[in-house]
C-alpha cells in the first residue's frame, strides 16, 4: 500500500499538464498551480493569448512574454492597433465582410463584376479567395454553414438577404464557394432549393485532385469526385 499511497498518476489533456495522487482511496487532482509565478494581470493576458486559434497555455505563455520583452517595438503598437480596430472595424452591410468602411472596399469597387455573387460561409473564406485572385466577382458572407448538431438553422444565417440579392437583374451567376463537408454541402442543397425560381446560373467549386496532388494519397472520395468530374485535355 505504501507505493499505493505514494504514486503519482501524470495526464495530458488539452495541452495542460494535470498530476492525480491517492487520497481515502480516491484519485484527486494535484493543484500544479498553488503558488502563481507572475502577477494577475500577466496571468489574465496569458489567459487571453491562449484563447487565440492556434494557441495553447504555453504558447500563450511564449508570446506573452515575448510581447512583454518587446514591449515598446511590439506590445504598445498592437495595443494601439486593437484599440483602432475595436472603433473602427464594422460589418458590411451588404455582403457580411467586415473592414472599416460600410459598404466594404470590395463592394464600392467598380472594376468589380456584379453580375457574379460568389457565397462563402466565413469571412476567412472571402479572403482566402482574395489571396489567391480566384475571382473577379462581388460576394455574400453567409456567417456559417447549416449544422444541426450545433444548433445553427436558416435564421442564423443570411440566407434571406442572399435570396434578395440573388433577385437582382444585375446578378447572372451564384457560385456556392462552400466547403466540402456535409454541413458545406448540406447548405448548398438548401440555397438551391431557395433560389429555384430566381433568373441565375447556380455553380459550386470543382472538387477533385489538387494542384501538385498524387493520386496514390488522396482519399476515395476525392478521387471519385475528380474522376466523375473530368473534362477534357
Amino acid at each position: 500500500m505504501t507505493g499505493f499511497r505514494e504514486a503519482i498518476q501524470t495526464h495530458t489533456r488539452a495541452g495542460l499538464l494535470r498530476r492525480f495522487a491517492p487520497r481515502n482511496d480516491k484519485w484527486v487532482e494535484l493543484d500544479l498551480m498553488s503558488s502563481s509565478v507572475a502577477g494577475p494581470e500577466i496571468e489574465r493576458l496569458i489567459q487571453l493569448l491562449a484563447r487565440l486559434p492556434g494557441l495553447g497555455p504555453r504558447s500563450a505563455r511564449r508570446a506573452a512574454l515575448h510581447l512583454i520583452k518587446k514591449r515598446d517595438a511590439l506590445m504598445m503598437p498592437l495595443s494601439a492597433a486593437l484599440d483602432v480596430a475595436i472603433e473602427k472595424i464594422e460589418v458590411c452591410k451588404t455582403c457580411g465582410n467586415i473592414d472599416t468602411q460600410n459598404p466594404c472596399t470590395v463592394c464600392i469597387d467598380p472594376r468589380r463584376d456584379p453580375a457574379i455573387l460568389v457565397v462563402v460561409a466565413d469571412v476567412a473564406d472571402l479572403w482566402a479567395l482574395e489571396r489567391a485572385r480566384a475571382t473577379n466577382g462581388r460576394y455574400h458572407v453567409l456567417g456559417a454553414t447549416l449544422s444541426p448538431l450545433d444548433g445553427v438553422g436558416p435564421d442564423d444565417l443570411t440566407i434571406e438577404a442572399l435570396v434578395a440579392r440573388a433577385h437582382d437583374e444585375k446578378v447572372t451567376e451564384i457560385i456556392l464557394a462552400l466547403n466540402a463537408t456535409v454541413d458545406g454541402q448540406t447548405t448548398a442543397h438548401y440555397i438551391t432549393d431557395l433560389l429555384q425560381d430566381a433568373n441565375v446560373r447556380i455553380t459550386r467549386l470543382a472538387h477533385g485532385v489538387p494542384v501538385g496532388g498524387e493520386l496514390d494519397y488522396l482519399d476515395e472520395g476525392t478521387l471519385s469526385a475528380a474522376m466523375r468530374q473530368r473534362t477534357l485535355f
